[in-house]
């Protein structure tokens, strides 16, 4: 995942373009009444009577509400596939024999079972970039994803349980969309899925919270306003190697009183980052820190005001033990390791 900025962004984190049926590119999703004509040809095979493929892009072919039951053949030319809003059931592996070069499949709104997927439907697509499956009967993930996929839609299913197989060698996955589904449990099922950005699992049946963020050795240089007000049961943040700067974090956006550790290590911080008092473990080791800012722990320092931190490690920063205030010692009370 280096060179991308991944975070999990879950629930009222996601923008309202994405989450909703309302899509900014619907309008390439619906050629009716636009007078395409059928383009056929020895170039990968005919176009099915019952859809449109036009002659000026020749690589898509449109079958959205024709009302089929049944997936159509698809010639081997096609890269964008749209078959939304219609009422097919099923997607034996013989359907997709010929449909190695779909990069587009959209087979949102029908009739789709689990049962009714093969083993094998999706597995000569290795460059299927976006598969919108939302809005249909599936029971779980359909198996045998490819590992190009970057955008999978499986939301407004029935989805009961996601575990680690079915999103094996998702190494590209950027967005996913499992809400409004029935699932009760994720396991360690997102631990591969390294360049993922954009999650949504909200309106689910979940019995577990997420407390654990680990985004090490990326290349991520800022993080969004508020982006943990979707998370607030997260207790344990590790986003070292990276290439964060002060600039890249909004001000109160480690001030949440939930937070247990916050590794920000191997960094490009030049100050230390406003955290919460109730924060018991920081790591800051490896940055470009200039100077001991006191207020970043403690707003008021006195008898009855102090930090609950019991680790920080400033070594490897632009200061020394001198640059520590006398003030730290009120403030600081209860940390047994601080270096320097």
């Amino acid at each position: 995942m280096r060179g991308v900025a991944a975070l999990f962004l879950l629930a009222a984190a996601v923008p309202s373009c994405l989450s909703h049926p309302r899509d900014p590119l619907a309008w390439l999703y619906n050629p009716r009444g636009h007078g395409f004509l059928r383009a056929d040809g020895a170039d990968g095979g005919e176009c099915p009577a019952e859809c449109d493929c036009p002659p000026t892009f020749p690589i898509a072919m449109y079958c959205d509400g024709r009302g089929l039951t049944a997936m159509p053949a698809v010639p081997s030319r096609m890269k964008y596939l749209y078959l939304q809003n219609n009422a097919i059931t099923a997607i034996p592996d013989a359907a997709m024999v010929n449909a190695t070069n779909l990069v587009w499949l959209l087979l949102n709104h029908n009739q789709l079972t689990s049962d009714g997927i093969g083993e094998q439907a999706f597995a000569k697509m290795q460059g299927l970039d976006r598969l919108y499956m939302q809005h249909n009967n599936l029971t779980r993930i359909p198996p045998n994803l490819p590992g190009s996929l970057r955008d999978l839609r499986l939301d407004h299913n029935r989805i009961e349980k996601v575990s680690p197989v079915d999103l094996e060698r998702m190494d590209n996955l950027t967005i996913l969309h499992l809400h409004d589904n029935a699932v009760t449990d994720m396991g360690a099922a997102l631990k591969g899925l390294k360049s993922l950005i954009l999650l949504d699992i909200s309106s689910n049946h979940l019995k577990t919270v997420l407390h654990q963020l680990y985004l090490e050795f990326n290349a991520i240089d800022s993080v969004p306003e508020g982006f943990l007000a979707a998370v607030p049961q997260l207790q344990y943040i590790r986003m070292a190697h990276n290439q964060l700067t002060d600039k890249g974090i909004p001000r109160d956006t480690f001030n949440v009183s939930g937070l247990v550790e916050l590794d920000l290590s191997f960094n490009k911080l030049e100050r230390i980052p406003l955290v919460s008092p109730s924060l018991q473990h920081l790591y800051l080791q490896a940055n470009q820190i200039k100077e001991f800012t006191l207020g970043s722990f403690c707003n008021v320092v006195d008898v009855s005001h102090f930090s609950r931190l019991q680790t920080l490690r400033l070594d490897g920063n632009e200061i020394s033990r001198e640059d520590i205030p006398n003030e730290s010692a009120l403030c600081l009370r209860q940390a047994s390791t601080i270096e320097v």
